[in-house]
């Protein structure tokens, strides 16, 4: 017998009295520990409904949905207990305390979470200043994503933004770009544009607008600006000698490249090779938005089943450096109308794999073709396997990824049958594992990886940025 109408309303009203119970304990363990929560990889938003969807997620890897009854308590005994900083999967922790019946939740909780129960506090004692070297489609997301996340007070704080010599209006229209986004939409929070001190103030935060033509002109001690983190999202140099330019500017310590970084600069795919970084490394990349789409998936699919060779196609987004309607462009192609051709043009992605994945030199081919959406990419990975692996063995290996500690933050995984790309905008992992779409047969298999180019790519490089930092968050259970 099928519940009646009253009982499903019921029941949604019941599960949102206890999501919004659960809302102030999430902001202050954010604010006042920087404790961040996931249900299997889904970050925990702050509104009812948010919080009802994440719980909603577990069935992908539990095979039923979580409910927040279940949740909230194990949430209310956190909130009494003295956490260092870190990302907690609430799903995971509150399923292994009820799968292990009978036991006392405080001691459970104890026991799981000792490893962040050690009165270190939060991972910084003051917050680490960021410049956004540019302000385009990837800067002005690293904007929403370093503001959106001051709120514990001890991150990343974004102080200023360089741009080339002033223009009529220029603050009032950075500030609106930055509130409106015809992709991404409005931004989650308040912007103040200060034309007279050449600032824009975002949810409290006041950000400073620095007008240079180069970058070693900057003197940003000058604006209360030291040891900052410089994320160079212009592309406009990027060898180990035009980043350097940006250390000359005082107050800059290290800087960071959103573009594939060329000759001796370490391209860095966040969860799979940011252990080789060292102190000495001032300069270096966050890489390509297709390269940490696909490196991860790789990097499962070589070390499990071996990867022998394969071809990297990518069906991606169309983006500014091509032309509206027809026109001239120096590169093969790119000239013609993006919004009304599918354009075939080269990816050095397959090539980059190597540099995060060396292991893997020689074994991949890679194209391109621009599509007429302005977000959200695919790349077809089409693989040959060391041994032969079934479509449930790779789809098994992959779901387990997406909600591990090394790739948990850079793998998701859905078995929707309908999902598309616009459903994926704002998606803050950078590879997607569409299984319905996986094909296997024998040693050979072609994966579907989607990505949100400027979103996912984002977050990646702010988890870079993080590394350095020295945020390097938790993961438990």
């Amino acid at each position: 017998m099928t519940d009646s109408g009253t009982d499903h309303f019921e029941r949604w009203q019941e599960d949102e009295a206890t999501a919004e119970a659960m809302i102030p304990i999430l902001g202050r363990l954010y604010r006042e520990k920087d404790v961040i929560f996931y249900i299997y990889g889904r970050k925990l938003e702050r509104t009812p409904i948010g919080i009802i969807k994440a719980h909603r997620y577990a069935r992908n890897f539990t095979g039923s949905e979580l409910s927040v009854q279940q949740t909230l308590p194990v949430l209310e005994a956190l909130a009494d207990m003295d956490l260092d900083s870190a990302k907690i999967n609430l799903g995971k922790l509150t399923n292994g305390w009820l799968d292990a019946g009978e036991v006392d939740l405080r001691a459970y909780l104890d026991r799981e979470l000792a490893s962040i129960t050690t009165g270190h506090g939060q991972l910084l004692e003051e917050p680490t200043d960021v410049v956004l070297y540019g302000f385009g489609r990837i800067g002005r997301l690293l904007a929403r994503i370093l503001i959106e996340r001051a709120g514990s007070g001890a991150k990343l704080r974004l102080r200023a933004i360089v741009l080339r010599p002033q223009k009529a209006n220029d603050i009032e229209k950075r500030a609106s770009l930055l509130r409106r986004d015809s992709i991404h939409g409005p931004f989650a929070g308040s912007v103040i544009a200060d034309p007279d001190n050449d600032q824009i103030i975002a949810n409290g935060n006041p950000i400073r607008f620095i007008y240079a033509a180069q970058p070693e002109d900057i003197d940003y001690e000058s604006y209360g600006i030291k040891n900052a983190i410089v994320i160079d999202n212009t592309g406009a140099w990027r060898d180990a000698e035009g980043l350097n330019r940006h250390l000359k500017a005082n107050g800059a310590a290290r800087a960071v490249l959103t573009a594939p970084g060329k000759g001796a600069v370490k391209n860095i795919i966040y969860g799979v090779n940011h252990d080789v970084l060292t102190d000495d490394d001032v300069v270096l990349s966050a890489a390509s938005c297709t390269t940490n789409a696909i490196v991860p998936p790789l990097k499962v699919m070589n070390d499990t089943f071996g990867i022998v060779g394969g071809h990297v196609e990518t069906i991606h987004a169309y983006t500014n450096d091509q032309n509206l309607t027809d026109n001239f462009h120096s590169k093969e192609r790119r000239g013609r109308s993006a919004p009304l051709n599918m354009v075939i043009t080269e990816t050095g992605a397959a090539s980059a794999v190597v540099k995060a994945l060396p292991e893997l030199a020689g074994k991949l081919t890679g194209n391109a073709i621009r599509v007429p959406v302005p977000n959200v990419s695919l790349a077809i990975l089409n693989l040959t396997l060391e041994r032969e692996a079934s479509r449930e063995e790779i789809n098994a290996e992959l779901r387990d990824a997406s909600m591990s500690v090394d790739l948990g933050e850079q793998i998701d995984y859905t078995t929707s049958t309908e999902v598309v790309s616009s459903d994926l905008v704002g998606a803050e992992r950078t590879s997607i594992v569409d299984a319905q779409a996986t094909i296997a047969d024998s040693n050979r298999c072609v994966l579907y990886i989607w990505y949100d180019n400027e979103a996912g790519y984002s977050y990646q490089v702010v988890r870079l940025v993080q590394e350095i930092a020295g945020l390097a968050y938790p993961r438990v259970p």
